[in-house]
C-alpha cells in the first residue's frame, strides 16, 4: 500500500489568495501544505499580464492580510512592484509552495473525515497520495483563459490570442487588431494598440460603466469610511462620470441600468477604469463595434453585415474557473461554471472542512476577507474537536 501523507490543511493554488490564506493559517500556527501546477507563485501577474498593467483600485484597497505595501509605493501599484510586493509576502510568511504540482482528484471521504487528494508531480510523473482534514481551493477566478466559440475563428490566418498572451502594443504599429471585450483588460489593451500606432477597433458586447479611477476611489471610500448607501453613491458616481466623459451612447458604449459599486456586488462585474480609451473613442482613433457574426480568413463580419479586414484579433474575453475538473466531492460548494453557490459574504465555507478563498469577485480585498475567515473558522474547529 502506496504512503499517505497527513496534512492539517492543503491549499491548491499559489496565487494571491493562496498566498494569503497560508500567511493567516502561518499567524494563527495552523500548519498547512501549499501546492501550485506553474513553476512561481502568482504566474497570472508575473507571466500572463500586459506590460502597462496596473492595479485598477488603490492600494488601500489591494493589500493582503498582516502587510502593508513598502513606503513610496504609488498610489495605483504598477504590476511589477505588486510582484514585488507578493515575493516579499511570500518570503515575510515563509510560504514555501510545492510548485510543478497538479491535483487530478479530490474526494471527501466520510468514514476517514479526510479529503483524499490524489497530486501530481508533472516534472516526475509521480502521484503522491494526500490525507487533509482541511482542504482549501485557492485556484481563482482566472484559472484558464476563456475563449468564446466565434463562427469562422479556426479559418482566420492572421494572429489570434487571448489577452493572457498579450504583452505590448508595440508589435502591432501599422496594423489593423480588433480588441474582442470592453472590460478593463480589453479596453486598456485596445488604448495601448492605439497609443502604439495600431489601427483599433474594439468590440463592445453589453453595457458598461467607464469612470476614472478617482471616481472608484472616491466611490469606495464614501461606502466603507463614511457609511453612505451603495445607491446614493452610485447615483453621485454616474453623475460625475456622465459630465466627465459625456454621452458615450453615441459612440456606441451604453452605460448599465445598475450603478457600477452595485454591479460589482451583484454581479462581478467591475466599471472600467480609463485609462484614455475614452477620449480616443470619441475622437474617433479607437471605432466601436457591437458583435461579431463570423470571422473569415482575413476579415470580421460585424453584426449588420459590415465586413473589415484585421491582422491580428486579441480577445480580451476573461477567464474560468476550473475546479469542477478535479473537485470531486464539491457539489454542494460549486455550481456547474466552478464558483460557489452562495453569495458573499457567505460564499467561502462548504461542507467537510471545504472552503475557497479568491472566488468572491471582490479583488484583493475579498481575498484578504476570505483568508481570514478561513483561517478563523479552523481555527474554531480545531479548538471544537480538541475541547
Amino acid at each position: 500500500m502506496e504512503a499517505v501523507e497527513e496534512v492539517v490543511v492543503l491549499i491548491v493554488g499559489a496565487g494571491p489568495a493562496g498566498l494569503a490564506t497560508a500567511a493567516c493559517l502561518a499567524q494563527r500556527h495552523v500548519p498547512y501544505v501549499i501546492v501550485e501546477r506553474e513553476s512561481c507563485t502568482v504566474s497570472l501577474w508575473r507571466h500572463r499580464a500586459y506590460d502597462r498593467l496596473k492595479l485598477h483600485l488603490a492600494k488601500e484597497f489591494c493589500e493582503l492580510p498582516h502587510m502593508a505595501y513598502p513606503a513610496g509605493t504609488p498610489t495605483y501599484v504598477p504590476r511589477d512592484m505588486f510582484v514585488e510586493y507578493l515575493d516579499s509576502y511570500a518570503d515575510q510568511f515563509g510560504i514555501r509552495p510545492r510548485y510543478h504540482t497538479t491535483i487530478e482528484s479530490a474526494i471527501y471521504k466520510e468514514g476517514k473525515n479526510r479529503w483524499v487528494v490524489l497530486a501530481r508531480d508533472t516534472d516526475t510523473s509521480i502521484v503522491a497520495r494526500l490525507a487533509a482534514r482541511f482542504l482549501v481551493v485557492a485556484t481563482g477566478e482566472n484559472s484558464a483563459a476563456s475563449i468564446p466559440p466565434v463562427p469562422g475563428l479556426t479559418r482566420f490566418e492572421g494572429e489570434a490570442i487571448h489577452s493572457s498572451e498579450y504583452k505590448s502594443g508595440g508589435a502591432y504599429s501599422g496594423k489593423s487588431v480588433l480588441v474582442v471585450g470592453a472590460g478593463n483588460s480589453g479596453m486598456e489593451i485596445a488604448y495601448d494598440l492605439a497609443t502604439h500606432g495600431a489601427h483599433t477597433s474594439v468590440v463592445v458586447r453589453s453595457p458598461v460603466h467607464i469612470m476614472t479611477k478617482e471616481l472608484i476611489r472616491f466611490g469606495m471610500t464614501m461606502v466603507q469610511n463614511l457609511g453612505l448607501t451603495v445607491t446614493t453613491v452610485d447615483s453621485l458616481l454616474v453623475m460625475a462620470a456622465n459630465f466627465y466623459f459625456g454621452d458615450m451612447s453615441k459612440h456606441g458604449i451604453m452605460r448599465p441600468k445598475m450603478g457600477p459599486l452595485l454591479l460589482k456586488s451583484q454581479t462581478g462585474r467591475s466599471a472600467v477604469i480609463d485609462v484614455g480609451t475614452a477620449r480616443l473613442i470619441k475622437g474617433g482613433v479607437i471605432k466601436v463595434f457591437q458583435g461579431i457574426s463570423k470571422i473569415n480568413t482575413n476579415s470580421v463580419e460585424f453584426h449588420g453585415g459590415r465586413q473589415i479586414p484585421f491582422d491580428a484579433i486579441v480577445f480580451a474575453t476573461g477567464y474560468k474557473s476550473t475546479v469542477n475538473t478535479w473537485l470531486k466531492s464539491g457539489e454542494t460548494m460549486f455550481k456547474d461554471d466552478g464558483f460557489p453557490k452562495k453569495f458573499f459574504p457567505n460564499h467561502w465555507r462548504g461542507e467537510n472542512g471545504l472552503y475557497c478563498a479568491g472566488f468572491a469577485r471582490r479583488g484583493l480585498a475579498g481575498i484578504a476577507m476570505d483568508a481570514n475567515n478561513i483561517a478563523d473558522h479552523i481555527v474554531a474547529t480545531m479548538d471544537q474537536v480538541s475541547g
